[in-house]
């Protein structure tokens, strides 16, 4: 059993009440559960995945602990998150792409 977080962009009310009935809300599209089994976690995520045809402009990011992983955190994604995850050396890390200054045109 794991700690397990899923955070949430412009999803509808649906998936919402469905995640707050499952987990505990603990700030605005962020869900929280302390000892969830894989099992659990699995079944949460094939509901979100289908109920995913009806959202869009939306992302959600759900993150739990892995032991057999080098950075001991997994991570699994729909949607586009506001940041690209990325591993580098064993440890996820986000990235923000840079926005272009006003009157610079963009280099391919």
């Amino acid at each position: 059993m794991s700690t397990t977080l899923i955070a949430t962009r412009n999803v509808s009310d649906r998936l919402r009440g469905f995640l707050a009935s499952s987990l505990l809300e603990v700030g605005p599209g962020i869900y929280f559960g302390a000892r969830l089994s894989p099992a659990v976690r699995d079944r949460i995520w094939s509901v979100v995945e289908g109920a995913w045809g009806s959202e869009t402009e939306a992302s959600v990011v759900m993150v739990w602990r892995d032991q057999k992983l080098p950075c001991e955190h997994a991570v699994k994604t729909l949607g586009t998150p506001p940041v690209s995850l990325v591993e580098h050396d064993g440890i996820i890390l986000t990235h923000r792409h840079a926005a272009e200054p006003p009157g610079k045109p963009a280099i391919p």
